[in-house]
């Protein structure tokens, strides 16, 4: 059975491995193998993030075995901050299982309780999976971002994708 809860930062070591097996996809903003992230960096940006009313790490386990991630960033200015920026991973093994739905119900409940009104995504418009799992949460493409990336030497848009609350 699927778990989904905030992270704390003895979690680190295992999300940072589920974000490196994400990124291996190709459908994430950095290449395989670009970024080094190590796990006491992870952990303290757990901690930054948890220290937020409005932001978090949150994840879904099964047993002890984190399957998936999804970041929640929210902002202090007054203007924007009843919004926040979310990154979601899932790790390959558990993809097409639901996991993803269930963070999202999870962040999205939790997002409404924080009082966050809108919740923004971008995501790789070739990426069919991603966008329609967001549009079956209930976010909708607000545009594109054309030529946004340099992937495997061709240029490829990004959706803008966000969910009023």
């Amino acid at each position: 059975m699927i778990k989904i809860r905030k992270a704390e930062n003895h979690h680190a070591e295992q999300i940072v491995q589920v974000i490196k097996n994400a990124e291996d996809s190709g459908y994430m903003m950095f290449n395989p193998g670009e970024r080094v992230i190590t796990t006491e960096s992870f952990a303290k940006f757990i901690d930054v993030l948890n220290a937020n009313e409005k932001s978090g790490v949150f994840i879904a386990c099964e047993e002890h075995q984190v399957l998936g991630y999804l970041i929640v960033q929210n902002e202090n200015p007054q203007r924007v901050s009843h919004r926040a920026y979310v990154v979601m991973g899932v790790h390959s093994d558990s993809r097409g299982k639901g996991v993803g739905k269930a963070l999202f119900s999870h962040v999205i409940s939790w997002a409404k309780s924080v009082r966050l009104h809108r919740l923004e995504l971008t995501v790789i418009a070739e990426n069919a999976s991603a966008v329609t799992l967001y549009q079956k949460m209930g976010f909708e493409i607000e545009g594109v971002k054309r030529d946004s990336l340099l992937v495997n030497d061709g240029y490829v848009d990004e959706y803008y994708m966000a969910k009023l609350l």
